[in-house]
């Protein structure tokens, strides 16, 4: 049973939400990188996504873009990110940890090579976010072949027929965006759970919300709306290297998967 499948059947067991935590890594440097996955996990992140620095992340919003820059200023690489993975991976076994990356640096590397180094260092899923369904099958095939989980995207205005491809195709969840635009950290959001029942009545697997989830109000509204989880990322990265604070944060947005 894979990290992801061995997450969600135990939250549902308890009528919880996946609470998924993202950072950049890199930002500020390697160190305190490592220091802020561990504050995710210590505050009960269910799961892990992280991002590696790139100069054009056309998917994320200004508190992302910065942190990647930053992260590039300090010189670090793709490798740097893979070793930071791999201690992460010896010291949390269990936790599932995806990567949100863009084509261009997967290519760079080489598909094969980069979901190999990806297994190697104990990454359970790569979603490459401006890759589309259309274009998606060798990427897909690259993950399935290093053991890697392909995570695509849906989202409120995809047709069905997208949405079909995207069931057949993804493995481990599937990201839901739950606005139009960029990442980043909203004071109101609203969800399309018809876009959700449909992925589900597609076979899909288990949809996680995510841009602009930044409350534990979001949270609640997640779970009327289907989902079976939800991800955060530029409310974490606004936090920046405070390591108590992302704990804190964590905490309070994993209480809010709970059932009241």
């Amino acid at each position: 049973m894979s990290r992801y499948a061995a997450m969600f059947g135990r939250l549902a067991a308890r009528d919880e939400l996946a609470f998924g935590a993202f950072v950049m890594l890199g930002d500020p440097d390697l160190a305190t990188s490592a220091a802020l996955l561990d504050a995710l996990v210590e505050g009960g992140a269910d799961m892990v996504e992280v991002g590696i620095p790139f100069s054009d992340p056309v998917a994320d919003g200004p508190v992302i873009q910065a942190a990647a820059v930053r992260a590039l200023a300090r010189g670090v690489t793709p490798a740097d990110c893979f070793a930071l993975l791999g201690g992460f991976r010896e010291r949390h076994p269990e936790v599932p940890v995806g990567i949100l990356t863009y084509a261009n640096l997967v290519v760079a590397r080489g598909l094969d090579a980069f979901h190999a180094s990806a297994a190697e260092a104990g990454v359970d899923s790569v979603l490459v976010a401006d890759v589309p369904l259309l274009e998606s099958a060798r990427f897909a095939e690259a993950a399935a072949a290093a053991g890697i989980d392909p995570v695509l995207i849906a989202a409120p205005n995809t047709p069905d027929a997208t949405l079909r491809g995207i069931a057949a195709t993804a493995r481990g969840y599937t990201y839901c965006v739950a606005r139009a635009g960029v990442t980043g950290a909203d004071r109101e959001v609203r969800y399309d759970s018809g876009m959700i029942a449909r992925l589900r009545a597609l076979g899909a697997p288990p949809p996680v919300l995510g841009f602009g989830i930044s409350r534990p109000q979001h949270v609640r509204l997640a779970r009327e709306a289907g989902a079976a989880g939800v991800i955060s990322g530029s409310a974490i990265v606004s936090l920046g290297a405070d390591a108590d604070a992302v704990r804190r944060f964590t905490a309070e947005m994993k209480a809010a998967t709970r059932a009241i």
